[in-house]
């Protein structure tokens, strides 16, 4: 799938959304907080019985892009995907109810782009311990 996979231990976010939205640049946000990278600009996605796997290709393992800058390696591990963030809608509700996507037969969290400088580490604390 088009997109970039970060996680925090096994639990995996993948990023979505058109060319130049900036699904490497929340990526690279979110390295620097402290999650580790999945894959970048492809996510091969794998079902088995605990869930979808989120891995790289092998092409792309351990690479991201950095605008301006170039190509970055890095380490790179497989998650389980939790969460799916979609940049090309905004959400606009200050306490929406939680959506879901189907993907594979699989239900899975979907989050829409936040416009607040915050929405990096907003995402990060989610991944680390979820909602009520």
């Amino acid at each position: 799938m088009h997109g970039s996979g970060v996680a925090l231990g096994s639990a995996g976010l993948m990023i979505t959304g058109q060319a130049g939205a900036g699904k490497s640049s929340l990526a690279l946000e979110l390295m620097a907080l402290g999650a580790s990278l999945v894959a970048d600009d492809q996510v091969v996605l794998t079902r088995k019985s605990e869930g979808l796997l989120m891995s790289a290709p092998t092409t792309l393992k351990g690479r991201i892009e950095a605008r301006g800058i170039g190509i970055l390696k890095c380490d790179a591990a497989p998650a389980w995907l939790r969460v799916i963030v979609d940049l090309d809608h905004v959400e606009t509700g200050r306490l929406p109810g939680p959506l879901e996507i189907e993907v594979f037969g699989e239900r899975v969290r979907l989050i829409r782009r936040v416009e607040a400088p915050a929405f990096a580490s907003m995402l990060y604390v989610l991944l680390k311990g979820g909602t009520e």
